[in-house]
């Protein structure tokens, strides 16, 4: 959901341009989109497809689903949007009686609606609630989680999803603070992550919260583990000469992806072809544009025909 919005106006896909090459089958086809979100890489899809070509959509953010409902009302018919999470794809797709699609796209990790919004608490920039869920409505907060997982278990969370060096640290910090009182909100986290580090770090090229934030909201939302057997979903509801589209922004992500595609991809019952050995990244003239398209990584498979798979 690497997307960016300014209130009801322009918005910016990540790896757009890319996206679109390799989910063009110059054919009327139907194309899942995993990750909506704010409606980005579904707009593009629909305005270079074929006329005939459908979009179903999945996000489970309420917020996001209700903007791309009217961000894509134009295409009427073409467009059925559903909140709901990517590892109920085929659930999903049942439900509405598909049984194959010819594209499929993850766009993973957070969105920049999400990020710039406070009161969601996915940014150390501006102070906010402790939340960090992509579904508000279920499971806990990040603050439940700071506030109550033992030292060692935070400090893991941390290097694990982080990849945070300083992670003993800042999970001690943690821990002294919420001794003190609650940590409610992202500002104080923030706070006591850059007291925990060397004054070095707390200066480097990135914000010394940025790791820690990204664990516990990989943490909070679950998201490590769904992401290998969604693409193995995918890759069972591909019709031959399909294609997923996958686009990473951490090297944790993007490991899965890797590894999922090439097993995918091997043995004698081999489903998926490797069409981009190596990912596939913004070029600068986007980066200028939108910073946050610097980490992203776009990998891509196909289904095999099945003369191949016989």
């Amino acid at each position: 959901m690497g997307n960016t919005a300014s209130g009801n106006s322009k918005h910016s896909q990540v790896l757009g341009n890319e996206v679109s090459f390799w989910l063009d089958f110059k054919r009327p086809v139907t194309i899942l989109d995993c990750t909506v979100g704010y409606g980005g890489h579904a707009e593009m899809l629909l305005d270079r497809s074929d006329r005939a070509t459908r979009l179903v959509g999945l996000d489970q953010d309420s917020q996001a689903i209700a903007f791309s409902q009217e961000r894509l009302v134009r295409f009427a018919e073409r467009v059925v949007l559903r909140k709901g999470n990517y590892r109920d794809l085929k659930r999903h797709l049942g439900d509405m009686g598909i049984g194959k699609v010819e594209g499929v796209l993850f766009d993973f990790g957070v969105s920049s609606p999400q990020l710039d919004d406070p009161a969601r608490g996915f940014s150390f920039q501006q102070d906010g609630p402790l939340d960090m869920r992509m579904d508000q409505t279920t499971g806990s907060t990040a603050a439940v989680l700071v506030n109550s997982v033992r030292e060692d278990e935070l400090a893991d969370i941390i290097f694990h999803y982080g990849e945070e060096r300083y992670s003993r640290r800042i999970a001690r910090a943690i821990v002294r603070e919420r001794e003190r009182q609650p940590i409610e909100t992202t500002g104080v986290l923030a706070s006591v992550i850059a007291g925990a580090v060397p004054a070095v770090y707390r200066h480097g090229r990135i914000h010394c919260a940025t790791r820690t934030f990204q664990a516990l909201r990989i943490a909070v939302n679950c998201e490590l583990e769904g992401l290998e057997p969604a693409l193995r979903d995918a890759a069972d509801i591909l019709a031959p000469g399909g294609r997923i589209c996958a686009i990473s922004f951490h090297s944790l992500e993007d490991r899965i992806v890797k590894h999922t595609f090439r097993s995918l991809a091997q043995g004698a019952e081999a489903r998926l072809s490797l069409l981009t050995r190596k990912p596939i990244i913004a070029g600068e003239q986007e980066c200028m544009v939108n910073p946050r398209a610097r980490s992203a990584k776009l990998r891509v498979a196909e289904r095999a025909s099945e003369e191949m798979t016989l």
